[in-house]
């Protein structure tokens, strides 16, 4: 129960309290609009440039961390697309998009703030490996995905160029692949840049989970809630059990077993709507699995904080 109290709850404090400000009008949607733009486009993609071009690589970078956590997203992947098409009936385009929630999880406004309070903030070196391929896996193997349902028997090579274009148009691979550029050449950033660099960070995750929580106003629980609950325990149940489970296999150590387990039980991020807007498909339950699975994850993620040693 300490754990959900010293850990937990602050965080979710914030996002209820962005939640509260913009459902009695205290916070306008243009002004979340704004907030998260600069959040997602500038602040967070400065902390990952920072983490990464700082990261000792041939340390952290660990192939069993890596394994146990991308099998497990890969799974919450299968899950949600196999159980979309097999027992819900959707199209494959819809499946994709149910396939992605369980796959894309919320490894950086909620991952972040979560782990940083319950093991340190030199714990977080971990999350940064993990957080580093965790868009450009996500990106990559989501919209490969859909592009071969939306057009099957198109050319591979289409196929490819719209996967790159996806990926480097974020914001975040875009910072943290700045990070491996600084990091791998072994050039010093002035002293100038890094602590502008720093200011931006110190805002990012407080302003971040705030505008999380006005960003949560506007996803209304629409849509099956079969198909809703089968997301959100793709992602809060399959995805960390089975990261947990490789980590064992594998003979992680208990920083590497917690890491991956942790960044594994976040809730469906905002990027699984924001994916399944962009190609029309399972919108409803893209949206409701973010809103109901952030406000499981509390329960959740204090479950995975008392079994991980």
């Amino acid at each position: 129960m300490q754990s959900l109290i010293d850990v937990i709850l602050p965080v979710f404090l914030v996002i209820g309290f962005g939640y509260f400000a913009v459902w009695r009008g205290l916070f306008s949607d243009s002004s979340v609009d704004g907030l998260m733009k600069f959040t997602q486009n500038f602040a967070i993609p400065c902390l990952l440039f920072r983490a990464i071009s700082t990261l000792d690589l041939g340390q952290e970078f660990d192939l069993g961390l890596l394994l146990a956590f991308y099998g497990g997203a890969t799974s919450g992947f299968l899950a949600g697309l196999l159980g979309a098409r097999f027992i819900f009936g959707r199209d494959w385009a819809d499946s994709v998009a149910f396939g992605f929630a369980g796959l894309f999880s919320n490894s950086v406004l909620l991952g972040l703030p979560i782990a940083e309070r319950a093991f340190g903030v030199e714990s977080l070196r971990l999350n940064y490996a993990i957080i580093a391929v965790h868009a450009p896996f996500c990106y990559g193997l989501g919209v490969t995905a859909m592009e071969i349902a939306r057009n099957r028997g198109g050319h591979p090579a289409d196929t490819a160029k719209k996967v790159l274009a996806a990926m480097f148009r974020n914001a975040l691979v875009i910072g943290i692949a700045l990070g491996f550029a600084v990091n791998l050449s072994g050039l010093p950033l002035p002293g100038i840049v890094t602590d502008a660099v720093d200011l931006m960070v110190r805002a990012a995750l407080p302003a971040a989970l705030f505008g999380l929580g006005g960003v949560l106003v506007r996803y209304r629980p629409e849509g099956d809630m079969r198909a809703i609950l089968w997301v959100c325990g793709a992602s809060l149940i399959l995805h960390p059990a089975v990261a947990y489970s490789l980590g064992w296999l594998l003979g992680l150590s208990v920083e590497q077993l917690r890491a991956a387990v942790l960044t594994a039980a976040m809730a469906p991020g905002v990027n699984t709507y924001i994916f399944a807007n962009m190609y029309g498909a399972a919108r409803r339950v893209a949206a409701s699995g973010v809103l109901i699975g952030t406000g499981l994850s509390i329960v959740t993620v204090w479950v995975w904080l008392l079994i991980l040693p």
